[in-house]
């Protein structure tokens, strides 16, 4: 006769079960907010005070991306490397993008950072995002090595035959000259990197049949209160205190553009919905009826019985606001 069977067996292999399918749905859903580039920088001061800012880019993604857009507060523009607008930036572990700026600072505390903007393309979903990073100071420039000029080759001195020399008294030795040393330079003071002030996050993450804003507001900053205006339907208005997440959505529609505006924020271009390759006409469209949507309902029941919340993590487009 078979002994009954253990309730805490049956316990322990549901959680097993759940545990299995939460790690494949992180797995899957973590490469949708992952999407960043990996700008870094270091300055030196030479002694003339001539400031060189080095900057290097790398990427977060095993897919190239292309750099969409730069800002830099150093005011020349960037040589001796390969960075700029337009450029591909390579896939992780293929290489960086790299490029110098040189300028005379006034001040004595200048600001030098770097914000880089880059998109990959995906199946599924676009993403942008962007970083800022603040230079790091890397002590006194290397002075470059400079070619003495050529010395011309002494021409032949014609030999004459000595003369007799009548003998002069030795007369007394000369006195000691001094020579004044000359004053060292001191070199000039490398400028420190100022600290860059703690800025909420926020996402814009187009889906199928939404266009999604969100605010992360780190516990120590400010209250941000944040505008959507859409091309279609109503202004909203979203409002987010330190330590908490916020987030509106606007229904998906072909041509969907939604404006931010918040005090502080700079940047206050139209924001579209852009439709993922793989949405297959659902966005901005006619919801599916028939066979297909029973389908698509029976795999959700799968996915919630698994503990799946994957659309809550995945297809993002992430973008920062400074404000």
């Amino acid at each position: 006769m078979n002994p009954p069977k253990s309730p805490l067996r049956r316990i322990a292999a549901i959680a097993a079960g759940a545990l299995i399918g939460l790690v494949g749905v992180g797995a899957l859903a973590a490469p949708a907010s992952a999407h960043h580039p990996e700008p870094s920088g270091t300055y030196c001061l030479a002694a003339d005070g001539l400031t060189t800012v080095t900057w290097k880019v790398g990427n977060s993604e095993n897919i190239t991306a292309e750099v969409t857009a730069l800002t830099s507060t150093v005011p020349n523009e960037f040589r001796d490397g390969n960075l700029a607008v337009g450029a591909t930036l390579p896939k992780k572990g293929d290489g960086f993008l790299t490029a110098t700026q040189t300028h005379r600072f006034t001040e004595r505390k200048p600001k030098i950072e770097l914000t880089v903007e880059a998109r990959w393309v995906r199946p599924n979903r676009i993403v942008t995002e962007h970083r800022t990073v603040a230079a790091k100071p890397a002590g006194t420039c290397a002075a470059q090595p400079t070619t003495p000029p050529a010395s011309p080759t002494p021409t032949a001195t014609p030999t004459v035959s000595a003369s007799p020399t009548p003998s002069v008294p030795a007369s007394p030795s000369p006195s000691a000259t001094t020579v004044s040393p000359t004053p060292t330079q001191s070199p000039s003071e490398t400028p420190t990197a100022p600290s860059v002030p703690v800025e909420p996050v926020g996402t814009v993450e187009s889906t199928c049949d939404k266009l999604t804003f969100t605010v992360e507001n780190p516990a120590d900053g400010e209250t941000v209160t944040l505008t959507l205006t859409p091309n279609k339907g109503e202004v909203k208005t979203l409002t987010v205190k330190p330590g908490e997440t916020g987030s509106v959505s606007f229904p998906a529609t072909e041509g969907l553009t939604v404006t931010p505006a918040a005090d502080g924020l700079d940047d206050t271009e139209p924001i579209a919905w852009e439709k993922p390759a793989e949405c297959d006409g659902q966005g901005g469209g006619l919801p599916l009826t028939g066979a297909n949507t029973t389908m698509i309902a029976g795999g959700a029941v799968v996915l919630l019985a698994a503990g799946a919340g994957l659309f809550v993590m995945a297809r993002r487009r992430r973008l920062r606001f400074t404000v």
